[in-house]
């Protein structure tokens, strides 16, 4: 059987990354000079998206799809132009996952704007990505109109302000609006302050926040705080118009500036939202060749707070190499484990959800990236290891296809079958990483997945996936993603109490002290994982806190 050890799993959970190109010194009062660009970041989609420069998108038709909120719909606008046009697709896919939070959305290229088309629209979300972006005057004019709100961010605003200042002869932008930008500020931000809340910001992110020469204290809903304690606006909102100084999606990590993001899209899309505050907790790994004792262990003390949770089961445990047993292979079923089912069984009993958490949760006999054992090694997309221990995500596997992935869940539900289980109706992928024919797969046999995930160029623009150019992103509510899924939330990672390579420890401190910035989202989660091999006090500890900060947990199954 498997001892009990500290595992390298969802190490990859633990940060999410995007890197915009730009490098810029300050600028006229017309416009920026034209960035700098460098290459994004490669290798792993949750330290920036991967792939050479240089390659200019189609401009493809709109994309539409249903969301899950009460009716809202969006228009989510991006760029495609230049050199890195290509981001703009992974910005636009970002931003329609999370406005399907609130209802059906529309995703196109700013460029295929056309007169009064946002007054279809609810609200409209637009991600500035390339340097003039060649946006169409209607929709500058449209956006000075007010009829809708309009969520801007980062680049070309001053195309807008340009465009008022034609319309309005010696009128002043500042004074119609409360503010007007100055530069790009270059400066070392590790901060953003909103509604009083310290979020966090990568102090390494080089690419620029703008700068403002004038505005009212009315007009800002968030502060950028400098390595010296000096603070400038990081976003300001004032008639219909909300703007970001900056993408925040670019290097994102738990407790974030991106949950001020996710929580300004209710004040355009939902804005009579009532605040609350629920918590998801799901147990994680769990295989034929776990120790029983230590699960009824962890139910019971969940049960006893009235902490209802999921739980991942991997169905089949697979040591090819018998890593964990003296050199010894070992495969072991579900339907050979009588007290694993057992046990489950009990799980169930004491309010847990069962979860599929991918059939082996490793691949072949193939190092994928380090031992091919069960729970260690992806399932679903080939993975190495680079020499100073960091990630290559190399792309799908040389066999992959919808095919072969239905294939892998029906071998899962086989095994949940032969073990006399009812099939999980919620899936989560191993390490959270698949190709996009694997989550339509998913898509056709579940409905809910529970992760966070990996988009591609292609899902929106069309024409074959792009696995070079990828992507991965959490969240913090429900949504229904570009893949059809509905997606329940884990936004706060797993506890960690050993150090692997470049992953550090995470304690319970730390998932409670990202809890607390997560508040800000009016109607978010806080959600986490815990491995049941580790001591059940950082289980107790993380648990305790969250209910006595005011979290409430609920079920996945109720979502």
């Amino acid at each position: 059987m498997m001892m009990n050890r500290l595992s390298r799993r969802h190490f990859i959970a633990s940060s999410l990354a995007l890197l915009t190109p730009r490098v810029s010194p300050a600028f006229a009062s017309d416009k920026p000079p034209k960035p700098k660009s460098t290459p994004p970041a490669s290798g792993n989609p949750y330290q920036g998206p991967s792939g050479s420069a240089g390659v200019t998108l189609l401009s493809p038709a709109a994309v539409s799809q249903g969301g899950i909120g009460s009716g809202a719909t969006t228009l989510v606008l991006y760029d495609v132009t230049g050199e890195f046009g290509w981001l703009g697709e992974l910005y636009g896919i970002m931003g329609a996952n999370l406005v399907s939070h609130f209802g059906g959305w529309t995703a196109q290229p700013v460029t295929r704007y056309v007169a009064g088309q946002m007054n279809q629209y609810s609200a409209v979300v637009y991600f500035g990505s390339t340097y003039d972006e060649p946006l169409p005057v209607a929709f500058l004019d449209d956006v000075l109109a007010g009829g809708r709100p309009v969520v801007w961010v980062a680049d070309n605003i001053w195309q807008l302000t340009n465009r008022w200042a034609a319309l309005n002869p010696g009128g002043s932008f500042a004074a119609a609006y409360g503010w007007m930008w100055s530069s790009f500020d270059f400066s070392t931000v590790a901060e953003v302050v909103y509604q009083g809340t310290s979020l966090r910001r990568y102090s390494a992110n080089a690419a620029g926040i703008l700068n403002y020469g004038e505005y009212s204290p009315s007009v800002v809903l968030a502060f950028a705080v400098r390595a010296d304690g000096t603070r400038f606006p990081w976003a300001v909102r004032s008639r219909n118009l909300t703007y970001l100084g900056e993408n925040p999606f670019v290097f994102m990590v738990e407790g974030d500036r991106g949950l001020a993001f996710e929580d300004m899209l209710f004040d355009a899309l939902a804005p009579s939202t009532a605040e609350r505050h629920q918590a998801l907790v799901r147990l994680e790994d769990i295989t034929p060749a776990d120790d029983p004792a230590s699960l009824r262990a962890v139910a019971d003390y969940l049960f006893s707070r009235g902490v209802p949770f999921g739980f991942g089961v991997i169905s089949r445990y697979l040591d090819p190499f018998g890593t964990f047993n003296a050199g010894v292979p070992e495969d072991i079923r579900l339907r050979e484990s009588p007290e694993i089912v057992a046990a489950l069984r009990y799980l169930q009993q004491r309010g847990g959800v069962m979860i599929e958490h991918g059939f082996t949760h490793q691949y072949a006999k193939v190092r994928n990236p380090y031992n091919a054992v069960s729970g260690d090694d992806f399932e679903f997309y080939r993975v190495v290891e680079n020499a100073d221990h960091t990630l290559n995500f190399v792309g799908p596997l040389a066999e992959d296809s919808e095919k072969w992935a239905r294939g892998r869940l029906d071998e899962a539900e086989k095994e949940f079958k032969a073990a006399k289980l009812d099939v999980p109706r919620i899936f989560e992928f191993p390490h959270y990483a698949a190709s996009a024919a694997d989550y339509r797969a998913v898509a056709g046999q579940f409905t809910t997945r529970w992760e966070r995930s990996l988009y591609f160029r292609g899902l929106l623009s069309g024409g074959t996936i792009d696995p070079t150019r990828v992507t991965g992103q959490r969240f913090s509510y429900v949504v229904q993603d570009v893949y059809g899924s509905k997606v329940l939330p884990e936004n706060l990672g797993s506890i960690e109490p050993e150090v692997f390579f470049q992953f550090p420890q995470r304690f319970p401190e730390d998932i409670l002290g990202d809890a607390q910035r997560v508040r800000v989202v009016r109607d978010g989660f806080a959600s986490f994982y815990f491995h049941p091999f580790l001591d059940i006090g950082y289980l107790r500890e993380t648990v305790e806190g969250l209910q006595a900060a005011g979290w409430t947990f609920v079920s996945p199954a109720s979502l």
